[in-house]
């Protein structure tokens, strides 16, 4: 039966582990899209179109044990799909995006980028395709993030009459720094998005500034970019055949599953977590420094560790005082740029033992095997949470550590995370590069009385669980039906 709402992402709710007898185990996944898509109900008649990720995946698809309701896996082949994800989304746009690379020597757009461009279009190819047999006259079709941003463009050629919406979960490039990408391809990538219906941000700050990029590199395309008072910003811009096309812009800061999360970290697991780190702290009036992240280059891990041993020099009363939780999940290691950045953060951190360590105290424990319990442990027992990204299209760590404090945390926030725009008024604010200011800030948070830490923890809690996943998705869906 033809789907009514369609949602379309490079990984799915659903993967599939060869076990040792050679069949497969089914994981169901989680996060914001999951908890979204559960909430319009099976009713609905939605289904998730994604890409097969591994031989696990593409096993399964081969062998017709995608049975999961409502999901659709496509078997891409895996050639392709590397070029794409790796070779385009994660080493091209996700460097725009977040402005990572280093000018003197990169990028450099080559025979090799334009190999690997012709795959990320056959990638959006095979997702538009598919979405365009399996959906229902008029229905509504959500695409996710920058690995497919040529499918709305493409998905209206071929089926004009659905309600197609794209949403962005990065940062946008400012326009100097978008313009880095061959003109072609920058034109290319904006009609590809502008082929929605309705895009979708996480800030006005990254909206501006995908409207700003449209002005720029739209500019001999008679594009318009409209800000009215009475109605949502729009970019309007000549389309093949002659007439114009107008695509509605808006923002969905996406928020903290507040109740998930406070039962979550409730449970017996997560308790033996904390008994765990504990231990490991010490001293039960030594305050906790909490960070958890991927080891993502954007997440600035390096100079958190700068900062925190910039602290311990200049304020020695911290020293045996305090112990920085640093939980670095190894991301992308597929690629040498992320190995050895995960590589120099283990490093930083044992020099730092090394340096101020004593018996009973380690300055910094460092943790990198993925453990959901024991981050929500760490949360609960966070007196300071560290979040100070280069460059963030939210952070939902921000937002998750003040739900599930247990007696108040103060959050050091940088001022380039998207969550900034919801959370400075509660937050210590910093330059994620100034690695004094931010150790003045860890000095700061650790000096607050308790009491104001508690006021500011409950305010920070009602902005981070303001728009929910469930909610989050279901606001985009009805602004997509009713533009």
């Amino acid at each position: 039966m033809a789907a009514q709402i369609l949602v379309a992402s490079n990984r799915g709710p659903v993967s599939y582990v060869p076990r040792a007898d050679g069949t497969l185990d089914a994981r169901r996944g989680g996060g914001g899209l999951v908890s979204g898509l559960s909430a319009i109900g099976p009713e609905a008649g939605a289904l998730w179109v994604c890409a097969a990720l591994t031989d696990g995946d593409r096993q399964a698809v081969r062998q017709g044990l995608v049975t999961e309701p409502g999901v659709q896996m496509l078997d891409i082949d895996a050639a392709v799909h590397a070029d794409a994800y790796n070779g385009i989304a994660n080493s091209v746009l996700w460097f725009v995006h977040h402005m990572l690379y280093q000018t003197p020597l990169e990028p450099a757009f080559d025979a090799e980028f334009r190999r690997q461009w012709v795959a990320y279009r056959l990638y959006n190819r095979a997702f538009a395709e598919a979405l365009a047999q399996e959906a229902a006259d008029g229905a509504a079709v959500l695409v996710q993030d920058y690995h497919l941003a040529l499918v709305p463009g493409m998905l209206r050629e071929l089926r004009p009459d659905l309600r197609i919406g794209h949403f962005s979960h990065t940062p946008w490039a400012p326009p100097e720094y978008f313009s880095m990408l061959p003109d072609d391809i920058a034109e290319e990538l904006l009609l590809g998005m502008l082929g929605a219906d309705r895009l979708g941000f996480l800030t006005w700050r990254w909206l501006k500034a995908f409207q700003s990029c449209c002005g720029t590199s739209l500019r001999d395309r008679d594009v318009q970019v409209h800000w009215p008072k009475d109605q949502p910003p729009s970019v309007q811009v000549a389309a093949p055949g002659g007439h114009t096309r107008r695509t509605f812009l808006g923002v969905h800061g996406l928020g903290a599953d507040g109740d998930f999360l406070r039962e979550r970290s409730r449970r017996a697991d997560v308790d033996d977590r904390m008994a765990m780190l504990r231990e490991q702290i010490g001293g039960e009036d030594r305050r906790v420094i909490v960070r958890v992240d991927r080891t993502e280059l954007s997440k600035n891990i390096v100079r958190g560790l700068m900062a925190y041993r910039t602290l311990l020099e200049q304020h020695p009363e911290w020293r045996e005082r305090v112990v920085h939780l640093a939980f670095a999940y190894p991301s992308r290691q597929d690629l040498s740029v992320y190995r050895e950045y995960t590589a120099r953060v283990s490093q930083l951190a044992d020099e730092i033992n090394a340096e101020y360590g004593r018996d009973g105290w380690t300055p910094v424990i460092l943790h990198v095997e993925d453990d959901f319990a024991r981050s929500l442990a760490a949360y609960r027992l966070a007196d300071v949470a560290l979040v100070n990204p280069i460059r963030d299209g939210m952070n939902l760590v921000a937002k998750e550590v003040p739900v599930v404090s247990d007696a108040g945390c103060a959050l050091v926030l940088s001022r380039e995370a998207g969550a900034y725009e919801e959370l400075r008024d509660e937050a210590l604010v910093v330059n994620p590069y100034d690695v004094t200011g931010t150790a003045s800030a860890l000095h700061e948070a650790l000096s607050m009385p308790p009491t104001e830490r508690a006021e500011r923890t409950k305010r920070l809690s009602v902005a981070a669980t303001a728009l929910p996943p469930a909610r989050w998705f279901l606001d985009q869906l009805t602004a997509l039906r009713t533009v």
